[in-house]
């Protein structure tokens, strides 16, 4: 049973090659962070798994759907072999600017369809905007926690913030009355133009000062 027959009927979905192409990228991502740190072929296939389908895993547990991957025969297939392929290639194979750009389009386009998705599965609307970032990011954060790896969460530039953005403009639209493809589109839009900005300008958000010391008085 394929990934989009248990999806409710307002959902959006992209073709399926798209979809499989975008889940790909993803993966990859989590291979040649293995790679990268020279880990074994069964920890790249585990990283590049979990940077592929991570994010919807969490969203489908937690508003009570089946995980989509589980019903379609060719994600995890993808997955493993995106993983072979990081593998056996040498690394100068790929060009890094590009993959942060094609995450960056992933990120906004993933993030509102885990709204809409929490939307059509009967989640309301903060929720559902959180099930959003969830599907954006939550991979990417398993992965590298498992990595020992600071994870994006726990950098200031903008990542999280921008699926945030997408995710909320998409529940805010549906609960307006926009159409789910038109609120997903434009909101998609809107986090991958804050993604994007973020990258070509190295824009990030502020960190908080924490506790000063007071000075200690002098001894005597």
């Amino acid at each position: 049973m394929s990934a989009r027959m248990i999806t409710p009927p307002d959902t959006p979905v992209l073709p399926a090659a798209v979809d499989l192409f975008a889940i790909g990228l993803f993966a990859l991502s989590g291979a040649l962070s293995g790679t990268r740190s020279q880990q074994t072929y069964v920890t790249v296939a585990f990283f590049a798994l979990i940077a592929g389908v991570g994010g919807g895993t969490v969203r489908d547990v937690l508003i009570g759907a089946p995980v989509f991957w589980v019903h379609d025969r060719f994600v995890a297939p993808v997955c493993i072999a995106v993983a072979t392929l990081a593998w056996f290639t040498p690394p100068n194979w790929y060009n890094m600017r590009i993959l942060v750009w094609a995450d960056a389009l992933g990120l906004a386009v993933y993030s509102v369809l885990g709204t809409i998705k929490a939307l059509g599965w009967g989640v309301p609307p903060v929720p559902s905007f959180l099930m959003g970032v969830m599907t954006g990011c939550a991979g990417g954060i398993i992965r590298d926690v498992i990595a020992g790896q600071p994870s994006i969460l726990m950098r200031p530039e903008l990542y999280v913030t921008a699926s945030a953005l997408a995710s909320a403009a998409g529940a805010l639209m549906i609960a307006l009355g926009v159409a789910p493809i038109t609120a997903w589109i434009v909101a998609a839009l809107i986090g991958f133009g804050l993604r994007g900005a973020a990258i070509h300008w190295s824009i990030g958000l502020p960190a908080h000062p924490g506790v000063r010391n007071k000075q200690e008085p002098p001894s005597m």
